[in-house]
């Protein structure tokens, strides 16, 4: 009997290969990094094949420290938006890949936002027109790549997210598809018929033929072929972008679940179920359901979180690791009247300010470090209460906990004072790398490894809970504090 699967964790700065067992524990893993590239100012690229090779040393490694044999199926999980194009006949990158992080089509966006068809795209996708998504990206590609643009008239131009050119890759170019998550992320799929759709490829210029067979994130989408330590035909079963990764990591399979993951920035997403809700101040998408079907799912982005922490470290000098953020937050009593917002890039969801600044208020000569490190790490959970407050209003469904991962989320304060402030139950498993697990169940799921997401709900994965430390009047003070703090900053 086969013992394990396998995720591929395709990230924005390396790839991770980790095998996890029928209980859901991992049992080895390796991680490769690979460069970034920054061409110009607010331009960021990767080097597809530098990605492929980040994957295939990590997957080598994992291999080789498996019995043979051993593995029953692969899954992936991958950074969303980033666009890659390559030719079919060669499998070579037609140029670099446009990052998500790049900010170069921003104009475009821009003055695109400004028209009718903005509307278009947020009815069909569920998304406002950000150079943040693919769309953008592919049609700036096809200005500026003469090979892009050969390719295509010679009907040789593939597209695909990463997950897709990981994919093609494992097949040995036999397989070019994607699922629904990494789809409804393009800005140029339809999530209410959930197919490609041809008035937004006209809008940006993409030719329907470059463009992936769309499946079920719990699907058989490929097999391997013998490649080192990579034996043949072992199937790839499950492909899902990050975030929707990890909400099915953290097992939110019915509607009003939610997840948030404290990285750089907060992630929070909720399973809203089979039936679109409101987008209100969020973006919709798609997610799976225990079964791995899509679901929609709303999204709530944070863009400051762990980010602030590494400013106080790296910028303001006033910490020297991470880690100890947590026990000076908790050296004074309160935050003493200073909070932060946190608009070191903008303000993200629910405000969207792209042009908010960040800053401290309440500053007082008996204004300490500790204070200034708490208000950083209150302003986290202030920002996800914001964002689940908006969830709840848009979705019409009652929250009544909330599954928490991420580096940040490792601190001890931030889960009970996120409680607090939103007075919800904080779920934190003991298991690290729930994006990964994530793509693994799903995985399985679709090989019969686990024979159902009930299954998966009963491993024997165990969450430290959180409580609200106060009561919901101080919560609500507290929270008043930061808002009007946040008002001072908008420009809009």
């Amino acid at each position: 009997m086969r013992k394990y699967v396998i995720a591929v964790d395709e990230g924005t700065t390396g790839a991770r290969a980790i095998a996890f067992d029928r209980s859901g524990r991992m049992a080895c893993m390796a991680y490769h990094e690979f460069p970034q590239h920054f061409p110009k100012p607010g331009w960021v690229e990767h080097d597809p094949l530098e990605i492929s090779a980040s994957v295939d040393r990590a997957l080598q490694e994992v291999f080789a420290k498996l019995p043979k044999d051993s593995v029953d199926s692969i899954g992936i999980t991958n950074q969303r938006e980033t666009v890659i194009l390559w030719d079919r006949k060669t499998g070579r990158p037609a140029c670099n890949a446009i990052v998500w992080q790049c900010r170069r089509t921003a104009a475009r966006c821009e003055a695109l936002a400004k028209t009718a068809k903005a509307k278009v795209i947020r009815k069909k996708t569920g998304l406002p027109c950000d150079p943040y998504f693919s769309a953008s990206k592919i049609e700036w590609q096809f200005k500026h790549s003469p090979a892009v643009r050969k390719l295509a008239r010679q009907g040789r131009l593939a597209f695909g997210t990463p997950d897709t050119w990981v994919l093609w890759n494992l097949t040995g170019g036999k397989a070019h598809c994607t699922d629904y998550t990494n789809a409804s992320r393009t800005m140029l799929f339809d999530i209410n018929k959930k197919r490609w759709d041809a008035e937004l490829l006209k809008l940006f210029g993409v030719p329907a033929d470059i463009l992936p067979e769309v499946r079920k994130s719990s699907s058989v989408f490929g097999h391997t072929v013998k490649n080192g330590n990579i034996p043949a035909g072992i199937p790839i079963s499950a492909i899902a972008g990050d975030q929707q990764a990890a909400l099915y990591g953290q097992t939110c399979f019915e509607p009003g679940s939610i997840k948030n993951t404290y990285g750089t920035g907060a992630f929070a997403l909720l399973n809203a179920g089979a039936k679109r809700p409101a987008d209100g101040k969020l973006i919709t998408t798609l997610g799976c359901d225990g079964g791995g079907n899509p679901v929609y799912v709303l999204e709530g982005s944070v863009f400051i979180a762990g980010a602030g922490v590494q400013w106080l470290r790296d910028g303001l000098k006033i910490l020297e690791t991470s880690p100890e953020s947590e026990r000076i937050a908790t050296s004074v009593k309160d935050n003493g009247g200073v909070y932060f917002v946190p608009a070191l890039s903008g303000l993200g969801a629910p405000f969207w300010d792209a042009d908010a600044r960040g800053a401290f208020f309440g500053l007082t000569r008996g204004t300490a470090r500790a204070h200034l490190v708490r208000a950083v790490l209150e302003s986290m959970c202030y920002s996800t209460r914001a964002v689940l407050e908006e969830m709840a209003k848009a979705s019409g469904l009652k929250l009544r906990s909330l599954r928490v991962d991420g580096g940040a989320a490792k601190n001890n304060f931030i889960c009970s004072f996120q409680s607090g402030i939103s007075g919800l139950e904080i779920l934190r498993p003991e298991a690290a790398e729930l994006t990964a697990l994530g793509a693994a169940y799903l995985a399985g799921l679709c090989t019969g490894f686990w024979r159902s997401a009930d299954e998966i709900k009963k491993l024997p994965i165990k969450n430290k809970i959180f409580k609200p430390p106060f009561s919901k009047k101080i919560a609500d003070g507290f929270y008043a504090g930061w808002r009007d703090a946040v008002s001072r900053t908008l420009t809009k």
